[in-house]
């Protein structure tokens, strides 16, 4: 015993107090703790030549000279921890013995004959009482013998008025079905996941007891009483029952709870009764260490330990059955109808020698003991459908339903027909990640030919308040790689943006010809839209969910967000301090596309940190000369531009592959994880959908993109990247494909549809309103509590503002809609944001 469970085992005599030092018979969880600790103390042994249960322990050896080193290794561990053996409970050197209710030997391991001789060692019944408790037995189990009225008719007719006559017949159908009762499928195998059930009984001569699951016999037993039982109580005979029956199955019963079912009502508080007598203390020490529960069951009711109790033998019996399945008397039906299946049947009787591998069994075929089915069969699918489809095959790949499908079966084609099925399988279409590499080869951005002509664009969101401002405004040329960085409010509309932009970018590189953007809700507003195109600029939008189109600006945003983490992560609240001097040490800083820096490139010359005058130089050059120079050497540029984009095309697409639709395929569209803007974030992305539809392809744009047929009611930019869609196999699915709910920013969520209740939360100080909402979009059953401050503020009017402190009732008007989309929760620090991404750093 360990030193802290000691006084856990204390227990008080006349004598005194008293503790365990070693661990004792009785103790609830000691069947477990010694069992752990014979199998740490043999792990070296176990399953090589050594299996413990218990105290039980076999040692199996191919020869004599190797067990006898076997047990010199077993006696050898036991006696360096202490643990002792009693010799005249061993047994040496045997060939054959009975271990755990089996017979092993060297040909395999059988049932131990002597626990079936309950059933097979039945008496001829010489009175019609005898006879009902023997057909009262069998006809317990009638659901799992075939036959069983049939079969039984012969006895049946005896229990009639002054009809019993034991004839040949009658003797021939107690024969079948004694027979019948000790074969499979009548007793089953113990599965120690579930409880087992124990019912005995007690009558003037004997008791009978049989252990169950699931009522499935696993074993019966009866003994009759000796002299002094048959003087005693019905109390103490019922009681010993009991205790005799727990003892016989000890190997079933350790270490696991059951349940006891008596049809004496006293001894269902037999444990919290008071003793009365020794004789009572005897038998409820014998149960001590079981794990159990007593529950009454009328005597008309318990016919089984009844029957049993009444047999005059004494006899025990044991007999496990072997699963098997309830489709097969189904398939043998198809099959005897199948041409193949007759033609091989009549060739295997007259070629045998041909046909080695096939056995006729039970009017099916076996090829290599496996069920052979012809090639073209009516039943294949739903064998597929069951290995693969059903929630103990899980919709697992090719190989693994392979596996799990060939150990029962055979027909020519099993792997194709596998992997035909399981690519037409709607649900792992729609639910499973594609392993393949990514579709659409790279199509890269025409180069630029001139300076600050072509810009992309995009926001960093999110950040802690600085100076009162909360997101970064990037804009990047899309040539030189030159940028510039400006700060904004967390509640900017597109025209402060398109102003921003006006005053740093248009007053010094001019209207630019083209911008590149992803599709934020200031992108894509009608405002924004409508100033660029009086300006003559054209707006190139990334496709939806598909941001390496804008590929240039998200790597640059992952430099300025580095820059700012590595001087500010003290205190992220001064990132608007350094944000001119990122900009001044991304654009004096080496790009590795040009070889050059973005300020060279603009202007010709690398920035002067320090003036200096060197004696004898003098600035003054020929004009038309540098003109020259300039125009080359921005020629030579977009020449290596050009150059390092194919070879970054050349890199990109070795881990990519070229898919290509047809207009009129049904495609199934990937979105980012289902995401909720609501107060409650629900835990949806690991068990969302991956894909939606399947949609119909409309139209082919360029030579990766293409648009989709999506319902009417989403919101969605119906133009995909084809590294988002996968083609759909098989037949269509009847439901129409609906897409989730969406906001102007084009991202999944769910909004509030309805109130259903309110209540007043008195948990807290002051009590806070609650109410129920249905979400849109969501059955049911999704609905949540959610506080009437927080829902109002998340889901206002369109048309109105909330100003802290002040009424929600406001005239003010916006041109987004509702509550910003890029509103985050406040990072307590600047590393939380980046800045929360987990990026790779920049070198």
């Amino acid at each position: 015993m360990h030193e802290e469970d000691i006084p856990k085992t204390a227990f008080r005599t006349h004598q005194g107090h008293y503790e365990y030092r070693v661990m004792p018979f009785g103790l609830c969880n000691a069947p477990s703790t010694f069992q752990a600790a014979m199998n740490d103390l043999l792990q070296p042994f176990l399953r090589r030549f050594v299996a413990v249960f218990f105290d039980d322990i076999l040692v199996y050896s191919a020869s004599l000279e190797d067990h006898a080193q076997h047990l010199a290794q077993v006696f050898s561990t036991l006696l360096s921890a202490q643990f002792y053996l009693k010799q005249s409970k061993c047994l040496l050197a045997q060939r054959k013995l009975e271990y755990l209710g089996h017979i092993i030997s060297g040909k395999g391991v059988q049932v131990d004959p002597s626990k079936i001789s309950a059933m097979v060692d039945w008496p001829v019944p010489t009175s019609i009482t005898s006879l009902r408790g023997f057909l009262g037995l069998t006809g317990f189990y009638r659901k799992f013998i075939r036959n069983y009225a049939a079969i039984a008719t012969p006895l049946t007719r005896l229990l009639r008025k002054d009809a019993f006559n034991w004839t040949e017949e009658a003797q021939l159908a107690f024969n079948s079905l004694k027979q019948a009762m000790t074969k499979a499928p009548l007793l089953a195998s113990p599965n120690f996941n579930i409880p087992f059930i124990l019912e005995t009984d007690a009558s003037g001569i004997a008791m009978g007891a049989v252990l169950m699951q699931n009522n499935h016999p696993i074993a019966f037993f009866s003994k009759p009483f000796c002299q002094r039982l048959l003087n005693s109580s019905t109390y103490v005979r019922e009681l010993h029952a009991i205790t005799t029956a727990v003892k016989k199955w000890r190997q079933y019963l350790l270490g696991h709870h059951f349940i006891i079912f008596t049809d004496h009502k006293s001894l269902k508080q037999l444990i919290s009764q008071v003793i009365q007598t020794p004789e009572q203390q005897v038998y409820l020490s014998k149960l001590l260490g079981f794990d159990f529960t007593i529950q009454y069951k009328a005597g008309s009711t318990n016919v089984v330990a009844d029957a049993l109790s009444r047999i005059t033998p004494s006899a025990s019996c044991l007999l496990l059955t072997v699963p098997h399945f309830v489709f097969l008397n189904e398939l043998k039906s198809q099959l005897s109808t199948t041409q193949e299946f007759q033609q091989l049947k009549l060739a295997i009787a007259q070629q045998p020698a041909s046909y080695s591998d096939n056995e006729e069994h039970q009017d099916l075929i076996f090829f290599k003991k496996k069920i052979w089915l012809p090639r073209d069969f009516s039943l294949k699918d739903r064998i597929l459908h069951e290995f693969h489809n059903s929630p103990i095959s899980g919709h697992m790949g090719v190989d693994k339903t392979f596996h799990r499908l060939q150990a029962n079966f055979f027909w020519q084609g099993m792997r194709q027909d596998i992997r035909s099925f399981i690519a037409k399988c709607s649900v792992c279409q729609s639910t499973k990640y594609e392993t393949k590499k990514p579709a659409g080869l790279l199509q890269p951005l025409p180069v630029p030919s001139g300076i600050w002509e072509d810009l992309s664009l995009d926001f960093i969101t999110g950040l802690p308040p600085s100076h009162g401002y909360t997101t970064i405004f990037v804009v990047v040329d899309r040539f030189s790689k030159g940028a510039h960085f400006s700060a904004l409010p967390t509640t900017y509309t597109a025209y402060k943006v398109a102003q921003l932009f006006l005053d740093t970018i248009c007053k010094h590189h001019g209207m630019p010809r083209s911008l590149v953007s992803d599709r934020d809700p200031v992108f894509i507003s009608q405002f924004w839209r409508e100033l660029f195109k009086l300006s003559g600029t054209q707006l190139r939008m990334s496709t939806a969910y598909h941001p390496e189109t804008d590929g240039q600006t998200e790597v640059l945003n992952r430099s300025l967000e580095q820059y700012l983490r590595a001087f500010v992560h003290h205190k992220p609240s001064l990132w608007f301090t350094f944000l001119s001097l990122a900009e001044w040490s991304y654009n004096t800083s080496k790009h590795s596309a040009t070889g050059y820096s973005p300020f060279h490139v603009v202007y010709g010359k690398d920035p002067v940190s320090i003036p200096q005058y060197v004696l004898g130089t003098s600035p003054i050059e020929a004009v038309d000369s540098m003109l020259a120079e300039r125009q080359a050497f921005l020629q030579f540029l977009r020449r290596k531009l050009l150059k390092v984009q194919s070879h970054m095309k050349e890199i990109a697409d070795k881990k990519r592959r070229h898919v290509e639709f047809n207009v009129g395929d049904f495609v199934y569209l990937k979105l980012r994880p289902y995401r909720q803007r609501s107060i409650t974030l629900a835990s949806y992305n690991k068990l969302s959908k991956r894909y939606f539809g399947p949609y119909k392809i409309l139209q082919k744009i360029g030579p990766v993109a293409y648009k989709l047929d999506l319902p009417s009611t989403s919101k969605i930019h119906p133009v995909f990247h084809c590294s988002l869609l996968k083609l759909h196999q098989g037949d269509l699915p009847a439901a129409h494909a609906e897409l989730p709910p969406s906001t102007i920013d084009h991202q999944p969520i769910i909004e509030p549809l309805a109130i259903v209740d309110t209540k007043m939360d008195t948990a807290t100080d002051p009590p806070t309103r609650m109410v129920l909402v249905q979400w849109l979009g969501l059955p049911l059953e999704e609905t949540s509590w959610e506080t009437w401050d927080d829902l109002q503020a998340t889901y206002h009017l369109e048309d109105k503002v909330t100003f802290p402190g002040e009424c929600i009732d406001s005239n003010t008007t916006t041109t987004t809609v509702g509550l910003p989309k890029r509103v985050t929760r406040r990072p307590a620090h600047l590393q939380d944001y980046v800045l929360m991404c987990d990026y790779a750093e920049d070198p």
